[in-house]
């Protein structure tokens, strides 16, 4: 695979939740931090994510904002 964004994250999938339209996947990296995204719940069927599936997260993202109290 070769893909242009640079924050490629390998790990494995924790869990599935589909919803009506939309699904939320877990992903547990290494070291036990987890990403979350929400893709569609057709994607997450096609891609066939099932909990121990191996993936990548990948953030591809313009800005990345930091905030503090």
């Amino acid at each position: 695979m070769k893909i242009s964004a640079r924050n490629v994250l390998k790990g494995k999938v924790k869990s599935v939740s589909h919803g009506a339209v939309n699904s939320e996947i877990v992903v547990e990296l290494p070291g036990g931090a987890e990403v979350v995204s929400i893709i569609t719940k057709t994607s997450a069927e096609q891609l066939k994510l099932a909990q121990g599936s191996p993936v990548y997260a990948v953030v591809k993202a313009s800005n990345v904002m930091i905030a503090i109290d």
